[in-house]
């Protein structure tokens, strides 16, 4: 058993890129299939694929490679289940001064920074991905 599942889901998904696996598979929950939907849209990951078979769901995610380099260069949890960090609609940070996301979880869903700058509202910072 795990206590933060968002971090081990970073974490596998960290572990599969730097084995240069082409396919991670992570045991599913409704935050974690949000974030892969962000990753995807945002180019770090080729695709993903939701099993419901069974008791809990999995996501299937084919990882994305430039010249055999990782698509995702740094990917860190930064809202801990120990310390979490909130920020409003003015103090969100811009990750690798605007070139990398922050994903974070709004009372309208999880989004990026730059959608929530747009939609003026704060949340949670759940990582940085660039």
């Amino acid at each position: 058993m795990y206590t933060d599942p968002i971090a081990d889901y970073l974490t596998r998904v960290r572990n599969a890129q730097m084995a240069r696996h082409k396919v991670v598979e992570i045991p599913g929950s409704k935050m974690k299939i949000e974030i892969t939907k962000i990753l995807e849209d945002k180019g770090y990951i080729l695709s993903h694929k939701v099993d419901e078979d069974g008791p809990q769901s999995t996501i299937k995610i084919a990882l994305k490679y430039n010249n055999n380099v990782p698509a995702i260069k740094k990917i860190e949890r930064i809202s801990k289940p120990g310390l979490r960090k909130y920020c409003g609609a003015g103090e969100l940070p811009r990750v690798l001064n605007g070139l990398g996301i922050a994903i974070i979880s709004t009372s309208k869903g999880v989004i990026t920074d730059k959608e929530a700058r747009n939609e003026n509202i704060g949340g949670e910072i759940i990582c940085h991905v660039y």
